[in-house]
């Protein structure tokens, strides 16, 4: 399995002034796997540390701060000697203990030489009082669940992959419904690793199913786990809630369709847990399209997509038969899944900020707004081949940009202004505006 990541991961290496990494993601997207794959392949050695149930790990970091007793413990757990130019230090479950999350910070200004890479879901470290976060000591990667061309990749679809990335979309174009096929198999399964892995071998839509059950069960088990008891019921009214609230043809997030008479201010917390651990993303509206969006963003409107597609078509319980059905399937749900597919490939992509932007009189609306910095895009997606984009030409009227993207079920056509491109190269979106 080809992650991206494992790229950003090898220009840290080579940065001579590098902190302690922490990836960042939800549980089961692939952390523990690319930190590994990392360690067996970029270093001579590796000390791999799951602080989860470890005792032992526990009362190392808790003692003191002095970096060469924690290093003196982990070469005797080890069972080697660590040479910090050769070895990479993997911290796993990182939230278990949080004085070693707290120990990053020495190790930056103590001991700089050492290389380490950490995981674990952030949202334990909260509860534990009096434990600092190492800020501005650490540095940051994202994980995500796998996205569209990293799915075609582990079907074996090298050479799709590569036609997009070369931007030939004359020769891809004449295989659209193999890519076609491969985005309707991904609508399904998502990107969720162990899923992927697993069909990947076997093609068995059922196992896919069974086996995104589980992950959710999990998730619902970790609810139980971290959050305080009478926060619990509302992550899951607020989490089971996203796909109906998905399916609406103004996807707004409201409250009161989570229960009658309900109020931002009693699933605040709720929602802040849901974000910090991954598992949705909230997109804001923003009432001006200027740079840079975040100052224009409307605090109290909101669109709130699922960590990943396949683990949304499973909540709403996608029919595997729909993937004989034509292209129906990218209409499903008044195209909830296509709008949440595109912005999962979004979120891949570094450096993007993603937005949504509606007139005042909500007759208008721009699907996501990507701000590169230096411009701002609007990307309309359509679920079908129908092109009529009423509210792409009143934003073009309106704000006159320089560049706007179209992705449908059709064909790549580059016009004047506007570039038609094909839901399943959505992922080629920054090459293909020209900003990266």
């Amino acid at each position: 399995m080809y992650r991206t990541a494992i790229e950003q991961l090898h220009k840290w290496k080579q940065k001579k002034n590098k902190k302690p990494l922490i990836i960042r993601g939800a549980r089961q997207v692939g952390k523990t796997w690319l930190m590994k794959n990392f360690g067996q392949t970029a270093y001579n050695k590796t000390v791999y540390v799951s602080f989860d149930n470890n005792r032992q790990m526990k009362d190392l970091f808790e003692a003191d701060m002095k970096i060469q007793r924690i290093i003196t413990g982990l070469e005797l757990y080890a069972g080697h000697k660590i040479n910090p130019a050769d070895t990479l230090l993997i911290f796993d479950e990182i939230q278990e203990v949080p004085k070693a999350l707290t120990s990053l910070k020495y190790f930056n200004e103590n001991a700089p030489e050492y290389q380490i890479i950490c995981a674990g879901s952030l949202l334990g470290v909260a509860l534990h009082q009096g434990t600092s976060f190492p800020v501005g000591k650490v540095e940051f990667l994202d994980l995500y669940p796998l996205s569209f061309t990293e799915f075609m990749r582990a079907m074996g679809k090298e050479q799709f992959v590569e036609l997009i990335a070369k931007g030939d979309f004359e020769l891809a174009t004449a295989f659209r419904q193999e890519y076609i096929d491969l985005l309707k198999y991904y609508y399904y399964v998502g990107g969720m690793p162990e899923v992927v892995v697993n069909f990947a071998e076997n093609h068995d839509f059922n196992e896919a199913r069974d086996i995104q059950q589980r992950i959710l069960a999990a998730y619902e088990q970790d609810f139980s786990k971290h959050a305080p008891n009478e926060v619990v019921p509302r992550i899951r009214m607020l989490w089971n809630s996203i796909p109906s609230q998905l399916t609406k043809e103004n996807k707004k997030f409201i409250y009161g369709l989570i229960k009658e008479g309900s109020r931002a201010k009693d699933y605040e917390m709720a929602m802040l847990w849901l974000t910090d651990c991954g598992l949705v993303h909230k997109v804001q509206r923003v009432t001006a399209p200027s740079l840079p969006l975040k100052a224009y963003e409307d605090l109290k409107a909101f669109k709130l997509y699922m960590l990943d597609v396949g683990l949304l078509s499973c909540m709403v319980r996608l029919n595997q038969r729909v993937l004989l059905d034509g292209n129906g399937l990218f209409k499903e749900f008044k195209g909830a899944l296509t709008e949440q597919y595109v912005l999962q490939q979004l979120k891949t992509m570094n450096g993007l900020e993603t937005y949504y932007w509606t007139n005042d009189r909500g007759n208008a609306e721009i699907d996501f707004l990507i701000d590169t910095g230096g411009d701002i895009i609007p990307i309309e997606v359509k679920a079908e081949t129908n092109l009529k984009a009423k509210s792409l030409k009143t934003y073009y009227e309106k704000f006159k940009p320089k560049t706007s993207i179209r992705t449908a079920m059709t064909d790549y056509k580059k016009e004047d202004r506007l570039l038609n491109l094909p839901l399943w190269a959505i992922g080629s979106v920054d090459r293909q505006s020209g900003f990266i």
